[in-house]
């Protein structure tokens, strides 16, 4: 859409050029947060079609390994204003000696996560889940355990293509990788085309393949592209040194607590939902799924602005740091607007998509209202985490977090689930306080940070 002269009169000064820049990093992102929505949609709709035991599971076991894989989301993601600000000054060949450094901190995190979690795999009974979904539950736990390696090979090297303001690459691999998923899904949990009836094992069996490809899909690209022939080679032949190791941990671990601490509150959600029943934990799958609608398109335009906010923090350019910071917030804005009326007028009948189980439908749908308060908050909270996130500035993020999600977001949860027995639908309430305590803090803080910053420019 081209606006007109008189239309630009409206809008002040850079905003339109702000606006183009961040449709043209935000969309490809856009396009692959919608990939792994289908792939969620097709994972819950197809396990949720198998049978209940088998999608409450699901949910059980999902939720634990979403703080895992989301605190190692959340480091990997650590890459992006290092390599960000090094692409804005030109310094390719230092932005591969980081990317090496990058990788080896990052495979050394990931194996102590996977003994972690191979550990908790022994105390599975002591979460109060119903007796019949346990036995499935572990099963599909351990097909789950080893993709988290794939998942993070690929997230390194999506961080670093996304610093060099390339998100098209990263788009065009995690699609054909969605699509595997969903193919994998449709053949093994059901039994199709000749290949063995797995239920919930055939869904993690899927997983598992899909991440992979999706790992070698972009490390092919690096090896083979022109434009990553530089940060290839150091890669392979490069010195990381301790320095630059030391550099990825200290940008990296407070966005991975952040990140951790924040879906911790909706994975404790999910065990409190268990307590209630299997129907209220399946419920609350099915809303978190919905949800990543707008969650999803959220983080696109967040990823953004931290790309453009890592560049303009190279080049110590803080008045375009002020300015993509507004306007990513404009974008998400709208959005979370668009979101909410989508909640409104079609959850009922998207839930109707996911399972037959009419108890589970009707539960789910009182769940709506929350679901659509939380959104403004989110879309606030998730701009400014990523705008810091793009300054290098993060180590705020620990304390907001701790305060925010564990000091206030699990005692709302407890108080509205637990005391004013609103349960799962109280659980959502909950999410509300949580990240509207977490904005106020991060708009607070991006803007003394900002005048830091400028100060030492």
């Amino acid at each position: 859409m081209h606006l007109s002269v008189k239309n630009r009169a409206f809008l002040p000064a850079g905003y339109l050029e702000t606006y183009k820049g961040l449709l043209k990093l935000g969309l490809p992102v856009l396009v692959t947060q919608v990939g792994i929505i289908i792939v969620s949609f097709a994972d819950t709709m197809m396990v949720g079609a198998y049978g209940l035991n088998e999608l409450a599971a699901s949910a059980f076991v999902n939720s634990l390994f979403l703080v895992s894989g989301v605190m190692l989301m959340g480091f990997t993601s650590g890459i992006t204003p290092i390599i960000g600000a090094l692409f804005g000054k030109g310094d390719n060949q230092e932005g591969g000696r980081m990317l090496r450094a990058a990788v080896l901190v990052n495979l050394g995190l990931t194996a102590i996560f996977i003994a972690i979690m191979a550990i908790l795999y022994f105390f599975l009974e002591k979460f109060g889940q119903d007796d019949e979904i346990l036995p499935l539950a572990k099963e599909y736990y351990l097909i789950i355990l080893p993709t988290l390696l794939p998942m993070v090979v690929f997230n390194c090297f999506q961080q670093t293509s996304n610093g060099m303001n390339d998100t098209a690459t990263p788009m065009w691999i995690i699609l054909i990788a969605d699509s595997f998923n969903i193919l994998g899904n449709y053949v093994l949990i059901f039994g199709k085309w000749g290949f063995p009836e797995l239920g919930l094992a055939g869904a993690g069996w899927s997983t598992l393949f899909s991440r992979t490809v999706a790992a070698a899909g972009m490390v092919i690209a690096f090896a083979s592209r022109n434009k990553y022939r530089v940060y290839w080679n150091n890669l392979l032949k490069g010195h990381s040194g301790y320095k630059r190791r030391l550099e990825v941990w200290k940008t990296s671990y407070p966005l991975m607590v952040q990140s951790g601490v924040e879906c911790g509150l909706w994975s404790f959600g999910a065990v409190v939902s268990g307590w209630f029943g299997k129907v209220e934990l399946a419920a609350y799958q099915v809303m978190n799924t919905i949800g990543q609608l707008g969650f999803m398109t959220y983080m696109s335009f967040g990823w953004a602005t931290s790309i453009k906010v890592a560049n303009f923090t190279g080049q110590k350019d803080f008045a375009s740091v002020r300015r993509v910071t507004k306007g990513g917030l404009h974008l998400i804005m709208t959005l979370a607007t668009l979101a909410s009326l989508a909640f409104l007028f079609f959850t009922d009948r998207m839930v109707h998509l996911f399972t037959p189980e009419q108890s589970v439908v009707e539960y789910a749908v009182m769940m709506i209202a929350p679901l659509v308060l939380y959104q403004y908050c989110d879309g606030i909270q998730l701009t400014y985490v990523n705008a810091l996130r793009g300054t290098s500035e993060v180590k705020p993020l620990l304390w907001i977090s701790i305060i925010s999600y564990l000091c206030i977001g699990i005692p709302a949860l407890l108080l509205f689930a637990v005391t004013f027995d609103l349960q799962t639908v109280g659980v959502y309430y909950s999410f509300s306080v949580a990240l509207f305590t977490a904005a106020v803090f991060l708009v607070l803080t991006f803007l003394k940070t900002v005048r830091r910053l400028e100060e030492v420019k």
